[in-house]
């Protein structure tokens, strides 16, 4: 995965069974790779219609997604997979809490944001934690993982594939 506007390049992205932020995505996470969750509770793969999910650390392992609440509408995210490049552009940035399992129901529905709701397009979602957010307003929760409550998720919707 790349992404051009925070200097992202290269990064590996590992596909597993599970649900974004949970226990095999978090060791994926500590090798300071991006996790991909897929099935029933995760995502789908690159360009195939529904939640195309990523999750990585951002404050340490690395560090892969630190830049990743500077992105702005417009930005691309590259996505390189079985021969073909998968151009994504983000459109909004959504905020969830882990505390309320409603909105984490959110950052995994099929359309972002909307549980329930059938996908008619391919999408993607960067998500990485709020911890500087949240302990700046002296908020230190987190869950047995160390996931701090808040999620910060860049959504985006696939605009174009060429060959790699």
């Amino acid at each position: 995965m790349s992404i051009p506007a925070i200097g992202v390049r290269g990064l590996r992205v590992v596909a597993y069974p599970g649900t974004a932020d949970d226990r095999p995505g978090t060791v994926i996470q500590n090798r300071g790779v991006a996790a991909s969750p897929r099935g029933p509770a995760g995502g789908v793969g690159p360009g195939e219609i529904g939640n195309f999910i990523i999750t990585g650390h951002r404050v340490s392992h690395g560090r892969p997604l630190e830049r990743v609440p500077g992105l702005v509408n417009g930005d691309h995210v590259l996505f390189t997979a079985g021969g073909t490049v998968y151009d994504y552009v983000i459109g909004r940035t959504m905020t969830i809490s882990f505390r309320k399992p409603a909105e984490k129901a959110q950052q995994n529905a099929a359309v972002p944001g909307q549980p329930g709701v059938r996908p008619t397009k391919p999408m993607l979602t960067i998500s990485t934690c709020a911890t500087p957010e949240d302990h700046a307003a002296g908020n230190f929760w987190h869950d047995d993982l160390g996931n701090p409550e808040h999620r910060i998720n860049k959504i985006a919707t696939l605009v174009a594939t060429r060959r790699a």
